[in-house]
């Protein structure tokens, strides 16, 4: 699958059967990797932390999750094929994880929230298989005894995916320092997606996320939680979006040139 590197990330440019095909081929053939979802928060977010960073490099995948980054590699002229975000997954590939039997983990949110999205997506999908569902405690990310607890229970339950939803980019950090040792074939951070499985936080409406105003939808939910991410620190991207329209005209210039010199030497 070709790459796309935009804002100093590579994205992979995938739709959501791609991304299948990935966690098909990670978990028939054993791999142990993670997969990423970059958001607008998630560029942000990369600037100014170096662990951050690393976890990025060591992904497995990849995936362009929101409308702003799409609509940006139009522009850029490299377009990504589809929004892939991880509140979107089982709607799109629960029933695949159904006739797969893939067996899957829900770690993070509030206490009984991963167990009721795990009665609602059952629901919808009889036959999908949640093989656990564990809600942390506050810090469990800086607690020993905690994490060793988690991991030895991702061990004995064997999932083939893990989906963690404590936000990003804790997530991501705790997926990169402990995917090896529980070594499921796929992880992947997932926000809020317990919440909105569960009912307890409800989703933006379908207009709204493919006007790409979802992030409106959510500060109106949680404005005390969400202000400073969306008002101060995501309103970043326009500079991020023009400095990567500079840099993207300075590489197709370069390349005309060289380009011309070969020409010129024929």
């Amino acid at each position: 699958m070709s790459q796309v590197n935009l804002f100093d990330v590579n994205f992979n440019n995938y739709d959501f059967a791609d991304l299948l095909d990935y966690i098909d081929d990670s978990i028939q053939n054993r791999k142990h990797s993670y997969i990423l979802t970059c958001n607008v928060d998630h560029l942000i977010k990369l600037r100014k932390d170096s662990e951050f960073r690393n976890v990025y490099s060591k992904a497995g995948a990849i995936v362009a999750d929101g409308m702003p980054i799409i609509w940006a590699s139009r522009l850029l002229g490299s377009p990504l094929k589809q929004k892939v975000s991880g509140s979107d997954l089982f709607h799109r590939l629960g029933s695949d994880f159904e006739k797969r039997k893939y067996r899957l983990f829900f770690l993070g949110s509030a206490s009984g929230v991963p167990e009721m999205a795990s009665r609602n997506l059952k629901r919808q999908f009889p036959g999908i298989n949640v093989v656990g569902c564990y809600s942390p405690s506050y810090g469990f990310e800086k607690n020993p005894e905690e994490n060793e607890y988690i991991v030895r229970m991702l061990i004995e339950t064997r999932p083939d995916i893990v989906f963690v939803g404590v936000g990003a980019p804790k997530q991501e950090k705790w997926i990169y320092r402990n995917y090896l040792e529980y070594q499921a074939p796929v992880s992947i951070g997932v926000g809020a997606t317990f919440d909105f499985l569960s009912g307890s936080v409800k989703r933006a409406p379908n207009f709204m996320q493919k006007a790409g105003f979802e992030w409106f939808w959510r500060l109106a939910q949680e404005p005390r939680r969400l202000w400073k991410r969306y008002l101060i620190d995501d309103s970043q991207f326009v500079a991020l979006l023009m400095k990567e329209y500079f840099k993207q005209g300075k590489r197709r210039r370069e390349g005309a040139e060289m380009l011309n010199s070969a020409d010129d030497h024929e």
